[in-house]
């Protein structure tokens, strides 16, 4: 998948990579600027990763909610929630984000498996009265986040950032292109996600682009963002939990699930987990020994033996080394654990 704002990168000169499938940009200005501008300042970037999937109809709420991990029926307009698809086995097939609107949900899922997705839920569509219909090819996206991020967002569509819950949408116009807007951080700092028409994506990301290096911020690609979310220890789809995990392994029971509303497929098999206690591994947290990123997929070993694999790892300006995650077995996974990678003198200790 190819994001919209393709040639805005390329006449930046931005470096372009793969990431689960869709092509971003990896580095503008480079690495450590644009890490400090996140952090010192504000930065601009593209999230075109979404799959995006509405739905219309009297039943959508009620289906949605029979679908999904979390309480949709909750949401009012408005409001936003993060949930799991499951399969039958409890494995992660997507995760969402659902938003209300006046007459319809809005949801995001991932570019990398919106065939299988919509194909899902699609097929749960029986006997209800819901219309689904996929806008990915016809809607994009971008975000700003850091400390100057309300103040761009004020600028440019007259919405007082801190009045808007995390994960509030509301209708706004900026220089008279309607779009919607997102109370939306990636790593925690005050965020905002813009949502428009593809073919008005790029001037709006230079009204917002403007803004942002008056301020100065910069655009900021995929590796300092990456670097920025695992500071943050905010775990991503799909390259920290997908079909290979369920919920509990991947630590995500006290943000993408509700464990009072009624059933959905693959309750059973979250509800005897709870009911165990525990996981046989999880996702956890890591700081390493040294400063150069070990690879994904790397074992991890304790007492020579391997208890473990890393989903994700980055240099991280904050802790002066690379961190990352993985899933390590549960009699390595509590916090202070020492872990060795596998092929080196590399060490790794759970936080």
């Amino acid at each position: 998948m190819q994001t919209p704002l393709i040639e805005e990168h390329r006449s930046a000169g931005a470096k372009l990579a793969e990431f689960s499938g869709c092509a971003l940009p990896a580095e503008f200005a480079g690495f450590e600027s644009e890490y400090r501008a996140a952090r010192e300042s504000v930065a601009l970037f593209d999230t075109n990763w979404h799959a995006m999937v509405s739905f219309a109809g009297p039943d959508r709420t009620r289906y949605l909610n029979a679908i999904l991990t979390n309480n949709i029926q909750a949401l009012t307009e408005g409001q936003g929630v993060r949930a799991l698809l499951l399969n039958a086995q409890g494995h992660i097939l997507a995760e969402f984000e659902v938003y209300a609107l006046a007459a319809k949900l809005l949801t995001f899922s991932h570019a990398s498996v919106r065939e299988r997705t919509v194909r899902t839920l699609d097929k749960y569509i029986i006997m209800d009265d819901v219309e689904l219909e996929d806008t990915t090819d016809q809607e994009g996206s971008f975000a700003i986040e850091g400390p100057r991020a309300a103040v761009i967002v004020e600028q440019a569509c007259r919405v007082a950032l801190e009045d808007m819950p995390e994960m509030a949408i509301r209708d706004v116009t900026i220089e008279r292109m309607p779009c919607r807007l997102l109370r939306r951080s990636h790593w925690g700092q005050p965020g905002a996600e813009f949502i428009a028409k593809r073919e008005w994506l790029p001037l709006l990301w230079q009204k917002l682009l403007a803004g942002v290096r008056a301020r100065g911020g910069e655009p900021v690609g995929m590796s300092a963002l990456n670097a920025l979310r695992l500071e943050a220890q905010a775990p991503w789809f799909p390259a920290d939990f997908n079909d290979t995990v369920i919920p509990q392994e991947a630590g995500l029971e006290a943000t993408h699930i509700s464990f009072t509303k009624g059933c959905y497929t693959g309750q059973e098999i979250v509800e005897r987990v709870r009911s165990r206690g525990h996981v046989n591994r999880k996702r956890v947290n890591l700081r390493f020994s040294t400063s150069s990123s070990p690879p994904i997929g790397a074992k991890v070993r304790a007492n020579g033996a391997d208890v473990g694999a890393i989903t994700s790892s980055a240099f991280s300006p904050a802790a002066g080394r690379a961190i990352g995650m993985a899933y390590v077995r549960r009699e390595h996974n509590a916090p202070g654990s020492a872990l060795q990678l596998e092929g080196g003198t590399t060490t790794a200790t759970v936080v």
